[in-house]
Order: C-alpha cells, then sequence, then structure tokens
C-alpha cells in the first residue's frame, strides 16, 4: 500500500465514514494522531533503525532474551512513619512476591534536617520513612537480606548521606560491598527543574554526585550510582517529548561533570540508569521509552565517545503516572496502573512500581498495595507480553512516534545545548516555563472537557462509598524525636566531632567526599549534623521564581 491509496481513502471512505464529536485527536506530545498508519508515514531505514534487541542502538530493547531470561524487579515504592514500621511493610511484600526493595523516606529525610529541627515539624514520617541516623538504617533493613535483595532509595540531596548508611549496614551484615546491588537517585537537577527537595546549590551538588560516582565504580561496583529521573518532569506536567528530552539533557551533564572531574567514561557509565513515567497513552508511552533508549545510545557512542557496549545502555526504572490518579472514583485508579504498567512493560522496563488505587486520598493501605503488586504479577504471568522482546515493535503506529519523539527531543536538547548545557538553562528557567505551559494546556483541556478524565469532567457519579485511608499518628513525630535523641546520647560526641571536622576539611579541599561522609555516619552522626557541615561550606539553595 502506498500514500496515495492512503490519502484517496482519507479523504473517501474514512470522510464519508467519520461521526465521533472531536475535533483532533493528538497525544500529550502534541501530535495528530492520524486513523491509521502504514509505511508511509514511517522513514526510510527502519530495520537500521531497529536492529534487534540487545543490539545497538537498543530500539528493541538493552538485553537480547529481554524477560524471557529475566522478569523486570517488581519494587513497589514504600515508606511511612519509622523505620520499624516501613521494614514491616517491606518484609511484607517481599513475602509476597517483590522483588526488590523502593525507599521513599520523608521530606525532612530528603532536604537533610532532622527530625526535631524547626523546619522538619509536622512532616515527620509523613511521605516516607524518617531517617535521622544510622540506627534507623539499621533498623529499616532488619532482616532484609542486602546480598540477595536490591535497594533503591528515591533520594537526592542527601544521597551520599543515605547511601553511606547502607555501606554500614552491609558492613555490619558481613556482606560485602560488592555484592551489593541497588540504586540512588542521586538526580539534584532535576530537583531544580521540577520537585524542589534541593538543600546545596547546584554546582557543589554535582561535586558530591560525581565524588559519589568514582567511590562506587572503585568499592560497589554493581551500584547504580544515579537514577536520572523524567518522572517527576513528568508529574510537574510535561510533555513525553519533554520528559525525554529534559531528563537526557540533564544525563549529559553530568557526564560532562564526571569527565571533568577526571573520571574515564567508561569507568562510570555503565552504572548510570534512568527513572521514566508510564502515563495513559499507551502507544505514545511505549515508542517514548523506544525513543529514548535508542537516543542515548546514540549520544554515548557517538558524542561521548563511550566504547563499553554497557555504557551505550538505557536501563530505566518505571512508575506509574501518579499525577493520573483521582480522588473520585479511586477504583478506577487500578485500572489505568494496569494500562500504564503494560506500557512499561512493553517499553522494556528494567523496574517497575504501581501505583496504588488510593494514592490520590494518602498513603496506599496494605490491601491497596497488594493490588499494585498483583498486578504487576498478572502481567508478567498471565498477559504474555513479558513472553517476547519488544512485542509493539514494528507496528507502524509506535514506529511513527518513536522516529518522531526521538527527533523532537533531540532538537530540544539541541536548544539546551545552545544555552550552554542543562545546568546554565535550569539557572535561566528554561525547562521550567516550557513544563509550566504544558501543564497549563493540559488543565485547560481537562477544564474545557475536551481531554476526558472519567469520573472527574465525565462519567461522574452522584455518591461514591468512602474507602479506607491510610493516615500517619501523629505520635510518630514525638517518638521518632526521642528516638534521635536517645542516640545522642548514648553515642561517642568525641568521634562524632572529629568526623564532622573531617568532613568539613574535605569539602573545603578536594578529595572525595563520601569516605568522610561515612565515618561521619558509623559514628551515629545524624543527617542534619552532616548537612549543616557541608551546608557551611557550600551554602544552601534559593530558587528564583520564574516568570
Amino acid at each position: 500500500m502506498d500514500e496515495k491509496r492512503y490519502q484517496d481513502w482519507l479523504q473517501g471512505a474514512y470522510r464519508r465514514s467519520t461521526s465521533r464529536e472531536r475535533a483532533r485527536f493528538v497525544t500529550s506530545s502534541g501530535f495528530d494522531v492520524a486513523p491509521v498508519y502504514g509505511p508511509w508515514g514511517v522513514a526510510d531505514g527502519l530495520d537500521a533503525r531497529l536492529g534487534l534487541p540487545g543490539e545497538y542502538p537498543f530500539t528493541r530493547g538493552v538485553y537480547p532474551s529481554m524477560y524471557r531470561g529475566r522478569l523486570w524487579t517488581m519494587r513497589q515504592y514504600a515508606g511511612f512513619s519509622t523505620a520499624a514500621e516501613s521494614n514491616r511493610r517491606y518484609r511484607y511484600l517481599l513475602e509476597q512476591g517483590q522483588t526488590g526493595l523502593s525507599v521513599a523516606f520523608d521530606l525532612p529525610t530528603q532536604i537533610g534536617y532532622d527530625s526535631d529541627e524547626a523546619l522538619a515539624a509536622g512532616e515527620v514520617g509523613k511521605v516516607g520513612v524518617a531517617i535521622d541516623t544510622l540506627a534507623d538504617i539499621e533498623t529499616l533493613l532488619d532482616a532484609v537480606p542486602l546480598e540477595k535483595v536490591s535497594v533503591s532509595m528515591t533520594i537526592n540531596a542527601t544521597a551520599a548521606v543515605l547511601l553511606a548508611m547502607v555501606l554500614a549496614v552491609a558492613r555490619r551484615q558481613g556482606v560485602a560491598w560488592s555484592a551489593l546491588s541497588g540504586t540512588i537517585q542521586n538526580d539534584i537537577l532535576k530537583e531544580y527543574i521540577a520537585r524542589g527537595t534541593y538543600r546545596f546549590p547546584p554546582r557543589p551538588s554535582l561535586r558530591l554526585i560525581t565524588d559519589v560516582f568514582a567511590f562506587c565504580a572503585r568499592e560497589v561496583p554493581k551500584w547504580n550510582t544515579i537514577s536520572i529521573s523524567g518522572y517527576h518532569i513528568r508529574e510537574a506536567g510535561a510533555t513525553a517529548v519533554q520528559e525525554v528530552a529534559f531528563t537526557l539533557a540533564n544525563a549529559r551533564e553530568y557526564v560532562r561533570a564526571a569527565v571533568a572531574a577526571g573520571l574515564a567514561i567508561d569507568d562510570f557509565a555503565p552504572r548510570v540508569s534512568f527513572f521514566f513515567n508510564s502515563h495513559n497513552n499507551f502507544l505514545e508511552e511505549v515508542a517514548k521509552f523506544r525513543a529514548a533508549r535508542r537516543l542515548w545510545a546514540r549520544i554515548m557512542r557517538e558524542e561521548f565517545g563511550a566504547a563499553d557496549p554497557r555504557s551505550w545502555l538505557l536501563r530505566f526504572h518505571t512508575q506509574t503516572a501518579g499525577s493520573t490518579l483521582t480522588a473520585q472514583q479511586p477504583e478506577n485508579n487500578a485500572v489505568r496502573v494496569a494500562i500504564q504498567a503494560m506500557a512499561a512493560v512493553c517499553g522494556g522496563t528494567q523496574s517497575l512500581h504501581t501505583n496504588s488505587r488510593d494514592e490520590a486520598l494518602g498513603l496506599p493501605t496494605e490491601e491497596a498495595v497488594l493490588l499494585a503488586l498483583r498486578t504487576q504479577q498478572i502481567v508478567a504471568h498471565e498477559s504474555g507480553l513479558a513472553d517476547l522482546a519488544d512485542p509493539l515493535g514494528g507496528a507502524w503506529a509506535v514506529e511513527a512516534w518513536t522516529d518522531r519523539i526521538e527527533d523532537e527531543a533531540r532538537a530540544l536538547i539541541e536548544r539546551i545545548e545552545a544555552m550552554g548545557g542543562a545546568l546554565t538553562a535550569i539557572e535561566r528557567g528554561f525547562p521550567q516555563r516550557e513544563i509550566h505551559e504544558a501543564a497549563y494546556r493540559t488543565q485547560r483541556a481537562i477544564e474545557s472537557g475536551e481531554q476526558v478524565v472519567v469520573g472527574v469532567n465525565r462519567f461522574r457519579a452522584e455518591h461514591e462509598a468512602p474507602i479506607p485511608v491510610f493516615r500517619v499518628d501523629e505520635q510518630v513525630e514525638r517518638e521518632q524525636v526521642d528516638r534521635l535523641r536517645a542516640v545522642r546520647a548514648r553515642r561517642d560526641a568525641g568521634a562524632v566531632d572529629a568526623a564532622l571536622a573531617a568532613l568539613d576539611a574535605a569539602a573545603r579541599g578536594d578529595d572525595n567526599l563520601v569516605p568522610p561522609v561515612l565515618a561521619a555516619v558509623e559514628a551515629y552522626a545524624s543527617i542534619g549534623e552532616i548537612c549543616r557541615t557541608l551546608v557551611a561550606v557550600f551554602g544552601e539553595h534559593r530558587d528564583a521564581v520564574t516568570l
């Protein structure tokens, strides 16, 4: 079939039969959706762009056998209240078939405040687990076999501190660091763009990140030292194209910073990983993952000159889209999550978190999180999607959109490069403005009814049965503060002071900061004490207003 026949059909039989009341069919990135796709819509050279799974440019997957060899890691994001409560949830999920931990921290921990500081009041244990000292991590990971279970931590400004805590626990468990597997998010640039849990200014923050790269390359070789996140960029309102472009632009900045710090690219790049959102438009999301994988392979091989094929791989974790969950008719969220999970699998994710149906209302209940885990298990074992690599490869719509997302993301990355790179673009507010404008367009489309959200602006119910909602007891904060003060009372104060003084000296010089952070952690210095020591050298970041 050629394009002339398609155009004749479009202007004839299709036009006569169209009756659905909708002016335009578009994706989140504003692509007009044709009624049908064919070879006329895909550029020449498709075979070279596709290749086979595990072969450059990895459009069809980073590993030859994909899920036939090993299923993705089922990693439910969880953490609340105290370390002991979160530990119980982790052990429950592992008993139910979860294959990796994903730790959520409360806001004070994420920014580097102790639970008894004034700025932490009202936030302790609310959106994640409260961690003040090594004693909390010891409780959090109690009876978790670190040599068998990978640990992922959504932590950025204080990533080096939490990594040091895990290393200290492994040492106490007798687990060699070389056997540890896991991930720290450690992606500070997206915090300035979309999320806001930063503490230090961008440039010293980049030093902390590259110090982690260098330390782990030597000491913790299986650890993913960064998970460059498009997830929060998408949650802030970005389109699929913007999610890919801003994420990979940030990744380029990290690679450049590491190379400038004297690291050989193939020493650290194989442990770089990514974190993406899976949204509602099924085919667009599949195309997005494929485009990101191909674009990163080309950037690393052709632009940075990485020689190790492992450096070309875009390995990524996926989380279903929290921003699509609705407080109205929350049972509908289980359907949304299932669709998003299937998109992630068809797109070739390496690990997956499925949101719980009640997360628009509060932290997930145990019943809701179990259903979310069962959703992954049904996709893995009953849908047939895990039986073949790249199940939608060769589908004309998917290939057309993969090409277009790659092209448009590359053009946006080039705009950022022309500004001087991601760090300069962030300082100028460029990605922030682009995301704000995209979010505004989406909200206008929802409010006008052009974009349908079931149960919100269409198909509403007059009466909805209430569902159980998880609440964190206010007593948690008082108990956490008591535990912190008990640790301070029994630790060796002289050892803490000496460790913090050594950290201060290292921060003022050029030494790698991970060893002195680890020494402070093992002396039971608190996260707040460690961060205040670094703030005294680096300063604190204050966000500029973006108009």
